[in-house]
């Protein structure tokens, strides 16, 4: 049992696919088949059970896969280790972003970074705030820079790295606008949100219900830049950060109703950074 065999299960596993996977190790199909089927020689034990065009695990499969994500994952954090003794930041950016946060906060810092910094390598995943927070948990990204989730967990370290505060937003032309903070208002105009599950969904979702004001719900997109361009158009009002109110966009003020969230850094408590990911932290964290 390699370490070549066990990627080929992880891989095999986290696509569903032996074609997907050997795409995503740069091998051809027969070369992970091959390896899947030593290893299931090895262990006297099917891994995957073969239905058409996609696979599942089997009961074994299902208790090694964990195993191997631990061999794997203590392998390459010695690795990382080895390399920092070595003089000077090198290696791999392993990062997972929000696309708002990629788009709106990162420029510069990548910038900033990427100069002082030229060796290392960058491997930014652009993906929802639940899905960075997910990658880190599972130890497949360093680093996330996301929405930082309500609710503390033990299997993450959050840390607060900018409040971003959201508003009311609509086309200064719509009804809304002109009718100011109505509560009773804003039942009859579509809303444009984020899709049921996010933390953002959550916090908009949360006061209203609390108020007992019913919500007409229009489009949902995990896209913030398309919510604003759906509502900049007149398509409905939105909850949008407020460093996104620009013309033609107005803030619509309702006393009762505020929004809150938390933009920040997301580390597993249990893995020693790189070199790189700690240059990153104490740039992004000013230290």
């Amino acid at each position: 049992m390699d370490t070549n065999t066990l990627q080929a299960l992880l891989a095999v596993a986290d696509t569903g696919s032996f074609s997907l996977a050997a795409a995503q190790l740069y091998l051809t199909q027969p070369a992970v088949s091959k390896r899947i089927a030593a290893l299931e020689e090895e262990l006297a034990a099917r891994l995957f059970e073969r239905l058409g065009k996609g696979v599942l695990l089997t009961e074994a499969g299902r208790t090694l896969l964990p195993k191997a994500r631990h061999i794997l994952a203590e392998m390459e954090e010695g690795r990382r280790l080895i390399a920092d003794l070595a003089t000077g930041v090198s290696g791999v950016l392993e990062l997972a972003t929000s696309h708002h946060i990629g788009l709106h906060r990162l420029p510069g810092l990548l910038r900033d970074y990427s100069r002082r910094y030229p060796q290392v390598v960058f491997d930014l995943g652009f993906m929802d705030s639940e899905a960075g927070c997910a990658a880190v948990a599972a130890g497949k990204k360093e680093l996330a820079l996301v929405t930082l989730p309500q609710v503390p967990t033990d299997k993450l370290i959050l840390q607060k790295v900018w409040d971003d505060p959201l508003m009311i937003m609509v086309n200064k032309e719509h009804p809304l606008a002109r009718r100011g903070g109505e509560l009773k208002a804003l039942a009859e105009y579509p809303l444009i949100l984020p899709e049921a599950g996010t933390v953002t969904r959550g916090l908009i979702e949360r006061p209203f219900a609390a108020l007992g004001i019913p919500l007409k719900i229009g489009v949902e997109t995990n896209s913030l830049e398309t919510i604003r361009m759906l509502v900049s158009v007149g398509l409905g009002w939105g909850v949008l950060p407020l460093s996104m109110a620009v013309d033609p966009l107005v803030c619509v003020e309702l006393p009762e109703v505020r929004f809150y969230r938390q933009l920040g850094l997301v580390t597993h408590p249990k893995r020693s950074l790189s070199r790189a990911a700690q240059a990153f932290c104490e740039l992004l964290l000013g230290s």
